[in-house]
């Protein structure tokens, strides 16, 4: 069980490759958190994308991106509202930030095979951009200690593996 401070709010960093199930997990998320914990706000990499205009995919790129990320978020939940954020960002120096400057940080890792998310068709990205994809020709770096750890073979459906995953927070951090 993870101490949380209550002056604050809690960050669930929910990552992975795209096409993992990370925002639609994160939606289903959404409802029990704010139940249970209080005033929660959900962010996908998509939306922050558009929001700030981001249109790179490249490597330097997207770390900077996901280092913007990261701070707002920071700001989010030093203002005591829990924050939800759905986001490929799979960088160990981020994850690493995130744990060192985070105070109530909970990371997910939606771990899912590229190849499973390309048969199973969970993101059009692998067939419509040739280059810059995680996964294909940028490898990622996944999180070594991560909180939670889940698998997505696609055989499950998302409710199961929200259920699971909010379970699993449940445990972590006790009100």
């Amino acid at each position: 069980m993870k101490k949380i401070n209550k002056k604050k709010g809690i960050v669930f960093w929910v990552t992975g490759l795209p096409g993992s199930g990370k925002t639609s997990v994160a939606i289903k998320l959404k409802k029990p958190i704010e139940k249970f914990y209080g005033k929660t706000i959900l962010f996908s990499g998509d939306d922050l994308r558009k929001i700030s205009d981001f249109k790179n995919y490249d490597v330097k790129s997207r770390y900077l991106y996901a280092k913007s990320y990261s701070k707002l978020v920071k700001y989010i939940s030093n203002q005591n509202i829990n924050v939800i954020i759905a986001t490929v960002s799979l960088f160990e120096k981020i994850h690493i930030w995130n744990r060192k400057n985070i105070t109530n940080y909970c990371e997910v890792f939606i771990k899912s095979k590229t190849q499973e998310i390309i048969k199973n068709k969970k993101k059009r990205l692998y067939f419509k951009f040739k280059k810059d994809l995680v996964g294909i020709d940028i490898k990622p770096k996944f999180p070594i200690n991560s909180d939670i750890v889940i698998s997505n073979n696609f055989k499950k459906p998302i409710d199961h593996l929200s259920k699971s995953i909010f379970e699993q927070i449940k445990a972590l951090y006790k009100y």
